[in-house]
């Protein structure tokens, strides 16, 4: 992906104007196409009208090959929390240096279906469904000088040295996958 490709398509979907929003599939049939067809193969779907909102609401639709660069919530200090509404993925969790604490499969009506992160813990997780939507959950304001916290050992997303990392996390989701045993 070249950061001219992906500059110009958007991070996120506008959010419905309307007060009061009933989710559904068909609901999510815009922000499902949109990621298929970014570059990042990923979108946000935000449910907050702005990003002022001080509880960020929002569907993160990706696909699989998307990489997510670790990171953790630190400043000002943001808990997180992720439920698969569809399909499935690997969520990470890192120590300081990047060494991998926790890997485990998270899955639409599965037995693990989510994750909720305290502020200042490193992570990141890998779609490994087609149409994965996780929605997501934390406080706001977004600000996004200081929303993310990336973790130094972990390379800037649009570099040849993520396409390595990413490679590196799916070699590893695989091992988790095969510890979780048939679904």
């Amino acid at each position: 992906m070249s950061q001219s490709s992906a500059s110009r398509f958007p991070v996120a979907l506008p959010p419905p104007p309307e007060p009061v929003n009933l989710m559904s599939r068909d609901g999510l049939a815009a922000a499902i196409a949109a990621s298929r067809q970014s570059p990042r193969r990923r979108i946000i779907q935000p449910l907050h009208k702005d990003n002022s909102a001080l509880l960020q609401r929002m569907f993160n639709v990706v696909q699989p090959g998307s990489y997510l660069r670790p990171h953790r919530h630190v400043t000002p200090p943001k808990a997180e929390n992720l439920l698969i509404w569809q399909g499935a993925i690997v969520f990470f969790e890192f120590d300081d240096e990047g060494r991998t604490r926790n890997a485990v499969t998270l899955r639409a009506g599965g037995p693990i279906f989510g994750v909720d992160i305290e502020p200042g813990v490193f992570h990141t997780f890998l779609a490994i469904e087609a149409d994965t939507v996780v929605w997501e959950t934390k406080s706001g304001p977004y600000e996004p000088i200081n929303d993310k916290d990336f973790a130094p050992w972990a390379p800037p997303e649009g570099t040849p040295e993520a396409s390595a990392y990413l490679e590196h996390l799916q070699t590893l989701a695989q091992r988790c996958l095969k510890l979780d045993g048939p679904r």
